[in-house]
């Protein structure tokens, strides 16, 4: 399978002043995917304005025909299985099947706390995603469901009449340690990676590779535990948190480059970040529609 190239717009745009353009604008262009962040607020963004990212979904399917759509990503900071699992059930069918559920433990920033609780530990986090992925997985696929675990409860929670896509949207799992591998493993269709973030201030491009190789490496370890074949996921690259972060939308040899070491990996899609100035995603507009609309096909 040829390497895909999608993209991540981040909400941070009115839609009547931008935001509704560029999502249309992503789907000219030819990307897979448009994902956005699911986060309350995120970082530099925080004080500037920022808009959720179900109802930004909603009204992007609204506007586009054939752009998949999706989060990236969303996690158990301020989400709940239950009203999650209606709203993508409404927002697949609003887009006709176009939707892809980018799924995490989250972290420790701004939305961590949003809710007045003390930010959980790795562990705790790590805790509450293997409750709340396997729980979701049954609220998309059952039309009913009643648990009752550690972190999360449902209670005869109907969800008719499902997803437009069967058995239910898929899952594109982020997760670098033993846990979340084996949730990838077990309920993903896909596989998402930042790279290793203990490398992105001081690494080499060729040590992201060798780590990246290494998740991947552990990633085909947790499949086989349940006896799938790692093949069978999609591998997702969000790109900007590498080592090389800004080098490659600096001009389309430089991301033909970049993307080939990372395809020969076993990656299926690549997602690089929509420019935003004076940002850490700032780039070039031109040069980025550029390698959109030839970069993939320069890829041996």
């Amino acid at each position: 399978m040829s390497l895909r190239l999608s993209t991540v717009i981040l909400p941070h745009v009115r839609w009547h002043e931008g935001g509704r353009s560029t999502w249309q604008r992503a789907e000219q262009l030819g990307f897979h995917t448009a994902f956005t962040y699911d986060h309350l607020s995120w970082r530099t963004f925080r004080e500037g304005p920022w808009f959720g990212a179900l109802p930004t979904l909603t009204a992007a399917a609204g506007v586009t025909e054939r752009l998949r759509l999706g989060t990236l990503v969303t996690s158990p900071n301020f989400r709940h299985p239950v009203p999650l699992a209606k709203e993508l059930i409404s927002l697949d069918d609003i887009s006709d099947g176009r939707i892809t559920l980018g799924i995490g433990a989250g972290g420790s920033g701004f939305d961590a706390t949003a809710l007045g609780q003390d930010p959980w530990t790795p562990r705790e986090r790590a805790d509450r995603f293997g409750e709340f992925v396997p729980l979701l997985d049954r609220l998309l696929t059952e039309d009913s469901v009643s648990y009752s675990g550690n972190f999360y409860s449902a209670h005869e929670a109907y969800d008719i009449p499902g997803c437009v896509q069967r058995p239910r949207l898929p899952f594109a799992v982020a997760a670098t340690g033993p846990r979340g591998l084996k949730l990838a493993a077990r309920h993903g269709q896909a596989w998402v990676t930042t790279g290793d973030p203990k490398l992105y201030e001081t690494g080499t491009p060729d040590q992201s590779v060798q780590a990246i190789r290494g998740q991947i490496d552990k990633l085909a370890d947790a499949c086989a535990g349940i006896g799938r074949d790692v093949a069978e996921l999609d591998k997702i690259l969000l790109t900007g948190f590498t080592p090389d972060r800004a080098r490659p939308l600096e001009s389309v040899d430089a991301f033909v480059d970049f993307a080939g070491r990372h395809a020969a990996l076993g990656f299926t899609d690549l997602v690089i970040h929509w420019p935003i100035r004076d940002s850490d995603f700032a780039a070039d507009q031109k040069i980025f529609e550029r390698i959109a609309m030839e970069a993939v096909a320069q890829l041996p």
